[in-house]
């Protein structure tokens, strides 16, 4: 995801030029009218004192509320630096709201204010709600437009400095501050850090540049980690770009902010150092791995400066169960990737299995270098798959990432994917129809929970039989999550102008206009279905009867009453009519063509659970008017792909 910054500069950014002195303003919207019910409604929120200054320290003194009844509501949002008291953050809020109020906007509906240890925000938009807003622009994720702060008169050029000689290393060592500062901070409970960051003396060779920076980095509590990251990147990439050769500099925002300085600026001792061999301060150490992870040594040196790495360790510090291995682990597991242990290959790369010496199995996905999607892939699996825990998703352990080298590191599943068994003659036989029935539940309980249950609304966009992997039991376990995405709990749809998935488990609205939802996960579903009930695939270089894939054939012979005829003659059918029956009328159900007739993924799971629950009859499904004549069956069968074919705008899977 690219957030955009909004760069308070020019006609906008008031010329400071800088000014050096706080508050600093953003006034915006309509006004309000003196001694209104708007205005009641403020001086309510100013004298509330609603925020969290006591309980709970990882709340971070923030606190956000609202007042008032349409359209006279007004929402406030106000968060104190992390290194304040209770005391001194309450006084800095009253005195935010009462600047902006009198004298900094007044009479305006919407005013950000930013003092040195508060930053607060009042406006007759709902700026409350921002725990899983991953699909919009910096300006709304993280409450309100930045403000890039260069003081040119109080933030001189460091001393010495020269532009020729010293950018090179001085960058190299900004970057590394930047990096540090992101990972502490998705690494501490209160989403806050104070970092010194010392240059090694073999860095530059000027005596003059300072030897070490101090840095602060935060984000608000209710921002989800992902967020948290992408805005503070943001912003160390706006930092690198605008500060270099400065003393200080900052960019504030409501919800996230960045500064650092040579002189220490914050109370208190750094929360983290690095750099001096005698007295630096290390990160605590990661919980210990659960029972079945390898105990041996984990790769803990951050020897590469890319800022992605941050992520990954911010990651490691909070679960207990996700592992940074050493790529010589991961050569010794795979026996150095050897053809014997290859599960499969992917666009984005091989699957290989591998044994840990204490003998737990797992597979490894060595994502290829040259793939354009690879480090996204990597990136969102991660932030994803390590956050949720559930029976029918597959587990990630941990990962690799060193030099080139990225590599996700998952439970082994030893009877590999669904369409291993259901699209080859001689192994589905082995999945009877109790067994069938039991992978389908799993997979819409799988489903539910990424959809309802999970702390964030997931949207796999990219179900399909080969990404059902099942185990020793045969329980289906959702996987691949390299195209998911994450909705807020109060959003429904998204869309984009990348249509990435595979034809044939594409939703219509999906694949023509780029809009996606979980009535999407619900259209690949239903086809799921049709071809676990069928034992043949959605689409393929052979047709069905005059149509060129299951769905219509399966419509066709709904309708016909001839629907036996499309399950697959390996089942014995006689004892599980109805239930083959039902399956069938909620496959046809998932996939009809307009997504709002589609069930929900809870009304899937009442219907499959509840046999005696009444089935709607089915509109018809999308696609189902794709057929052939005699005359163009040679061009149009030719183009059909066959299923398994993931499309990306970047590189095909």
């Amino acid at each position: 995801m690219i957030l955009t910054v909004l760069l308070i500069l020019a006609c906008c950014f008031l010329p400071m030029a800088m000014v050096a002195a706080q508050p600093w303003k953003i006034c915006g919207g309509s006004k309000y009218t003196a001694n209104s019910t708007y205005q009641s409604n403020l001086e309510s929120l100013l004298s509330s004192s609603f925020l969290v200054v006591s309980g709970d320290p990882s709340s971070g003194l923030f606190g956000k509320a609202k007042r008032g009844v349409a359209p006279d509501t007004v929402y406030a949002v106000a968060l104190c630096r992390g290194d304040v008291n209770a005391s001194a953050c309450s006084g800095c809020v009253d005195a935010a709201f009462a600047a902006a109020m009198t004298q900094l906007c007044p009479l305006s509906k919407d005013a950000t204010v930013f003092y040195d240890e508060c930053t607060l925000r009042f406006s007759d938009e709902d700026i409350l709600n921002m725990d899983a807003f991953v699909f919009v622009n910096t300006s709304a994720a993280v409450g309100g437009a930045a403000l890039v702060l260069m003081n040119i008169t109080s933030e001189p050029m460091l001393p010495g400095w020269d532009t020729d000689t010293n950018t090179k290393n001085f960058t190299e060592f900004f970057r590394k501050m930047q990096n540090d500062i992101v990972g502490q901070v998705l690494s501490s409970t209160k989403h806050y850090a104070a970092i010194r960051v010392d240059m090694d003396d073999t860095s530059t060779t000027s005596s003059t540049l300072p030897r070490r920076l101090f840095c602060l980095g935060q984000c608000a509590p209710d921002l989800i980690e992902d967020i948290c990251y992408n805005c503070l990147k943001n912003f160390s990439d706006l930092a690198t770009a605008n500060f270099a050769g400065r003393q200080g500099g900052r960019i504030l925002a409501l919800r996230c902010n960045l500064r650092y300085d040579t002189d220490k600026f914050f109370a208190g001792e750094p929360t983290w150092s690095s750099g001096s061999s005698s007295n630096a301060l290390v990160p605590s150490p990661a919980p210990q791995p659960a029972p079945l992870l390898p105990t041996w040594p984990k790769h803990k040196s951050k020897t590469n400066a890319d800022e992605d790495e941050a992520l990954i360790w911010g990651l490691q510090g909070r679960s207990s169960e996700f592992t940074i291995y050493d790529f010589s682990q991961v050569l010794e597991a795979t026996d150095n990737f050897s053809e014997e242990n290859k599960l499969g290959q992917g666009g984005f790369g091989p699957v290989y299995k591998g044994r840990f010496p204490d003998g737990v199995e797992i597979a490894v996905k060595r994502l290829a270098s040259h793939s354009g999607q690879g480090l996204t892939e990597f990136k969102n699996e991660i932030q994803l798959i390590a956050k949720l825990q559930h029976t029918n998703l597959v587990r990630l352990l941990g990962c690799c990432y060193q030099g080139q080298e990225k590599i996700l590191i998952y439970e082994y599943l030893p009877n590999k994917s669904l369409d291993f068994f259901i699209f080859d003659e001689t192994r589905r036989a082995l999945i009877d129809w109790h067994k069938r029935l039991v992978i389908i539940d799993g997979i819409a309980q799988g489903l539910l929970y990424l959809h309802k249950h999970s702390r964030l609304r997931v949207i796999h966009r990219d179900l399909k039989a080969g990404n059902i992997l099942l185990d020793r039991e045969m329980n289906p376990k959702i996987a691949d999550f390299g195209l998911a995405k994450i909705f807020s709990t109060n959003d429904n749809e998204g869309n984009t102008k990348r249509i990435v998935g595979t034809y044939g488990y594409m939703a219509p609205e999906y694949a023509s206009e780029g809009l996606f939802s979980i009535k999407s996960d619900v259209f690949s579903f239903g086809v799921l279905i049709f071809e676990i009930v069928s034992g043949k695939r959605t689409s393929s270089f052979h047709r069905y009867g005059e149509f060129i894939n299951l769905l219509g054939h399966a419509w066709q012979m709904w309708k016909d009453q001839t629907w036996l005829q499309l399950v697959d003659p390996s089942l014995a059918t006689e004892s599980h009519t109805k239930e083959i029956m039902r399956c069938i009328n909620i496959a046809l159900l998932c996939v009809q063509e307009n997504a709002a007739d589609r069930p929900t993924t809870s009304e899937v799971v009442a219907m499959l659970s509840n046999e005696t629950m009444a089935l709607p009859e089915p509109k018809h499904p999308a696609f189902f008017n794709m057929r052939v004549t005699n005359e163009e069956a040679s061009t149009v069968v030719a183009a059909s792909s066959v299923n398994g074919i993931t499309l990306s705008a970047v590189n095909g899977r």
